[in-house]
């Protein structure tokens, strides 16, 4: 998958990532603006972090800063989320890696608000019920998951919904997060999720969380 050419899609203000991204950008400013103190955040396969860094810069503005840490492996995009912080006047910790190792962003954990946007979508079940599990020992208690998936399969299901963004919402709740928000446009094949963790399980995060399925 040429990941830089599919977020040329942003750029088509009609498109149906830039409605997700909108959307994307007014969750995130509410969960970090009700934590208490100095929120912190994890962004994975965060891209050019166009959903993260003007919810920090419009914070930093109202005297909000917040910890924050975006990991994407295609080094292009990560330079680009970089630029685009230094010029928003917004400090963000950007590290060229690959977000399906824990390893790279442990000395992060736990966080306020850990972001799976465009993640979820692009791996198998098994690993995405990996991922999601994990998900439960990156959090604090209280800690939420900003989610997102599309109503498409990627490859063979592992279940019967016939959407499998429902599923994903199903196995939040079932690792002890209580569903928030969950997103469905009038119109195109995105949905996009708020999880709390309501019950905290915490477990030894494993090697490795998913690996891309294109």
């Amino acid at each position: 998958m040429d990941w830089q050419a599919w977020h040329r899609d942003y750029d088509d203000p009609e498109s149906p990532v830039s409605q997700r991204l909108a959307e994307v950008r007014t969750r995130l400013a509410t969960l970090l603006g009700a934590v208490r103190g100095r929120p912190r955040l994890l962004n994975l396969c965060a891209g050019d972090a166009r959903d993260t860094v003007p919810v920090l810069a419009a914070l930093a503005g109202a005297g909000r800063r917040v910890d924050a840490c975006a990991v994407e492996l295609d080094a292009e995009l990560a330079g680009a989320a970089r630029r685009s912080a230094e010029a928003a006047g917004v400090t963000l910790d950007v590290r060229t890696a690959d977000a399906a190792d824990p390893a790279t962003y442990a000395d992060r954990l736990p966080v306020d608000v850990l972001m799976l946007v465009g993640v979820l979508g692009n791996v198998s079940d098994a690993d995405g019920g990996t991922t999601i599990r994990a998900a439960a020992s990156m959090l604090v208690p209280g800690g939420a998951v900003l989610w997102s998936r599309s109503d498409r399969f990627r490859s063979e299901p592992g279940h019967d919904y016939a959407d499998p963004a429902a599923w994903v919402r199903d196995r939040f709740e079932a690792q002890g997060f209580e569903t928030t928000a969950y997103v469905v446009p009038a119109q195109g094949h995105w949905r996009l999720g708020v999880a709390r963790l309501a019950t905290p399980s915490p477990a030894p995060l494993p090697d490795r969380l998913f690996t891309f399925v294109r």
